[in-house]
């Protein structure tokens, strides 16, 4: 078994050699295969003809062992941080054949790996092949926005060029001409509608809701409060608060509805307006300004969508690493394909309501957003504004703090099958268009 360190190596070890699966450690950490698990690993790929195949493992730590499952990859498996696990194997002829290129910051992995799937579909081995020991002892909540560290921002922008001619190779890149929506086509008695989906949030809500109703905007706006069955006091505290401005709606919470299903309720109900504009039930708005700033956004860039920027704070707002959250590698041009990669695109996120009403939310819990996002990117423009607009808040009781790693592989699998599901559309619509 060798180190990866960088592709090209790879590639001439690969010259140099006789068999048909080079075994790949991605890290220097200490890994083991148990007993007949290096033969496994290679009869798995032999059998599979697959150019990469990788296993599930088991991690150690302080004398425990944990399993660490994979998830299998799919086409729209387009995160450069997808978990392949520790170990792979690679077939020899298909890496001499890989399309990689010089200078990579990660060596080339993520080409390398990505020019593999062009030739077949990586092929996961659903048994625990290996351990290794456990290096990153952070909680999901804390990893979760690695991904957007600002000081990675030059590597970012490095795994966007790839994944984009990832894109150009497989004829699925987003349409490079924009719908442009009427802005004006429907008429509404009130411009912008915060909705705040909540259910058992009694200790935050309310300052979601002030932080809302206190915003300084010229034209009728109001916040939509979609209760989702609460039962510890939120939806007395709510009905509380005396503001003609916030609209509750009740639900029993029998309706089997998530956050995108009470999304739905509150964008076709009569109180919504113009634009639809996103409030967790933890979070605040970090200025009375915001909906000014969303709104006029939507005017100047003729958007569909427009998205904005927010700071990772504690409970009581002081800032927490890595701070901003701006996705700064956002371009007009290149954007909707790189969408595709990044696993979300900021916050807050705003809708124009009759366009977000002809897609509507799926009814999910984690990504509901994101796919609306997708759907929205590849035919219409989405403004971006780099200010912080929005207080992150990060604490014990936000529902992605501390996943296990069986429900943090559901939530990856759910949106890698929403990738996959945008990328073979853009393939359909760009292949039937010639």
């Amino acid at each position: 078994m060798i180190r990866f360190t960088d592709a090209r190596a790879l590639q001439e070890y690969a010259r140099s050699c006789e068999d048909e699966y080079i075994l790949v450690a991605l890290t220097d950490n200490d890994l083991q295969f148990i007993a007949d698990g290096r033969r496994r690993l290679l009869q798995v790929a032999e059998m599979s003809g697959a150019p990469m195949v990788y296993s599930h493992f088991k991690e150690l730590t302080d004398g425990a062992v944990t399993p660490h499952p994979c998830i299998q990859w799919q086409s729209g498996s387009l995160r450069n941080d997808f978990d392949f696990g520790q170990i792979v194997a690679l077939r020899r002829e298909a890496v001499i054949a890989a399309e990689v290129s010089t200078c990579r910051a990660d060596g080339g992995w993520y080409e390398l790996w990505l020019s593999l799937s062009r030739l077949a579909a990586p092929e996961l081995c659903r048994e625990y092949l290996y351990t290794a020991r456990r290096i990153d002892f952070r909680h999901s909540g804390e990893k979760q926005h690695d991904y957007v560290d600002p000081s990675k921002r030059e590597y970012q922008i490095e795994m966007e060029r790839v994944c984009t001619d990832h894109l150009r190779k497989i004829q699925a890149l987003a349409p490079v001409n924009k719908l442009t929506p009427d802005l004006h086509a429907a008429d509404f008695e009130i411009e912008a509608s915060v909705i705040i989906p909540v259910r058992n949030r009694v200790k935050t809500v309310g300052d979601a809701v002030a932080s809302a109703l206190s915003q300084e905007f010229e034209g009728r706006f109001n916040v939509i409060v979609v209760d989702n069955g609460s039962t510890d006091g939120t939806r007395e505290l709510l009905q509380s608060i005396d503001d003609p401005r916030l609209q509750l709606i009740c639900l029993t919470g029998d309706e089997g509805l998530n956050i995108g299903g009470c999304w739905n309720r509150a964008l076709l109900s009569e109180h919504c307006g113009r634009f639809a504009i996103q409030l967790d039930s933890d979070d605040v708005y970090s200025s009375p300004h915001t909906l000014s700033a969303i709104v006029s956004k939507f005017y100047e860039d003729q958007c569909a969508m427009v998205i904005g920027s927010y700071m990772l704070t504690d409970f009581n707002l002081n800032p927490l690493p890595p701070g901003k959250i701006d996705h700064a590698e956002w371009t007009d041009t290149n954007g909707a394909n790189n969408a595709l990669r990044i696993n979300g695109l900021g916050a807050p996120r705003a809708f124009f309501t009759p366009v977000a009403r002809e897609i509507l939310f799926p009814n999910t819990s984690y990504g509901e957003d994101y796919a609306m996002g997708l759907a929205l990117s590849r035919d219409y423009r989405i403004g971006r504004i780099y200010d912080v607009l929005y207080n992150c808040r990060r604490w014990d009781g936000n529902s992605d703090a501390h996943l296990s790693v069986q429900q943090t592989n559901a939530n990856n699998a759910y949106k890698d099958m929403l990738r996959t599901l945008e990328l073979n559309t853009r393939i359909r619509l760009n292949t039937t268009s010639r």
